[in-house]
């Protein structure tokens, strides 16, 4: 079983910047993919952004020049640098680590004021 243990979401004015982290722990034997998502009030769960081990990364258009993902594979850590931030992005804010099973994390709530 694997445990993710989301930290750094919060409020911060539009313009701001967040960093969100995710650990991953428990019998962890190879992580191949590890993202986040996003789920704003009733709308559905979005890819916000993803890196595979070897450090390929993909993100979606509306944070491309904005976010940041990146990991630390010796920490089976993934972050996520927020920066220019909008109400828009104003979502709960989940990890997703992918080994042979597919892991979520609880969420962590971003709020982004106008």
């Amino acid at each position: 079983q694997v445990q993710l243990v989301e930290s750094g979401g919060g409020l911060v004015q539009a313009g701001g910047s967040l960093s969100l982290s995710c650990a991953a722990s428990g019998k962890i034997f190879s992580i191949n993919y590890m993202g986040w998502y996003r789920q704003a009030p009733g709308k559905q769960r979005e890819l916000v952004a993803g890196i595979g081990r070897g450090g390929i990364t993909n993100y979606a258009d509306s944070v491309k020049g904005r976010f940041t993902i990146s990991r630390d594979n010796t920490k089976n850590t993934v972050y996520l640098q927020m920066n220019s931030l909008k109400p828009e992005d104003t979502a709960v804010y989940y990890c997703n680590v992918l080994t042979f099973m597919n892991y979520w994390g609880k969420g962590t709530l971003v709020t982004v004021s106008s």
